[in-house]
């Protein structure tokens, strides 16, 4: 969990520079070359803040929310030769990152629940930045200005879009670590107690043994005592007083 919110709390701090650094850069090699070399593909796949970034299994494999399942599936299989590390003995460790990277998007959305969610965080993002557009659109009329703002740009408002995804991804990242933290807490916590319960039960039954095992001991050790006693006091004597003698006269 630490790892994610540092990460997120990188992209807030220093985190709008950061972002459009790497969107620029990652922008241009696609627009040099839509395909992506495997050294390239590696490098967008595991590069600092990657982690942040893949949450999105959109734009891990490069795809549309649009796109139907076979079209996923080919694009699997192209990024997936790209960056197996069979194909990259060069560099093995990071092409297996790579690799890894590009199954768990591919199976995310296979699954019919988690795309559906993964659409949900993008169309989420999109309508964030239209509602935002529309304020601030809002105020530049209210001010008597022009109301035109740089997410009319096309390419803007793409890059809003897609930057507020990735917050909204992130962010759910966050709080599933933390839910999964607490449970993990939780089972530990009912874990501890279910030990100490087995752990009390085996003093208890312990105790229990060892009483009914003594109990004769204790029973005859009571008898004896009592025994003694009666054998005591048939043996005590007792000093009779001298008889006395009547004086004749």
């Amino acid at each position: 969990m630490a790892s994610a919110e540092a990460e997120a709390g990188t992209a807030g701090v220093d985190g709008d520079d950061a972002f459009q650094t790497y969107y620029n850069e990652v922008k241009q090699i696609e627009k040099r070359d839509s395909v992506l070399t495997p050294k390239q593909q590696i490098e967008r796949l595991i590069r600092p803040g990657s982690s942040y970034f893949n949450l999105n299994p959109f734009e891990v494999l490069q795809l549309d929310p649009e796109v139907t399942e076979d079209e996923i599936k080919k694009r699997f299989r192209q990024l997936s030769i790209l960056v197996h590390p069979d194909k990259n003995q060069d560099d093995p460790d990071r092409a297996q990152k790579a690799f890894e990277a590009v199954d768990k998007a591919y199976k995310l959305l296979l699954d019919p629940e988690q795309k559906k969610r993964a659409i949900d965080v993008i169309h989420a993002g999109k309508e964030y930045v239209e509602h935002t557009m529309k304020e601030k659109k809002k105020q530049l009329k209210k001010d008597g200005k022009s109301t035109v703002v740089e997410e009319d740009d096309p390419e803007m408002f793409r890059q809003a879009v897609y930057k507020q995804t990735m917050k909204l991804f992130a962010e759910l990242e966050i709080k599933r670590k933390e839910r999964e933290a607490k449970d993990m807490h939780e089972r530990k916590r009912q874990r501890e107690e279910e030990i100490e319960a087995h752990e009390k039960a085996k003093r208890d039954r312990e105790w229990q043994k060892n009483f009914e095992e003594t109990r004769d001991g204790r029973v005859d050790s009571w008898r004896t005592f009592q025994a003694k006693g009666k054998k005591k006091e048939k043996n005590r004597s007792f000093l009779k007083p001298p008889k006395v003698k009547m004086e004749q006269r």
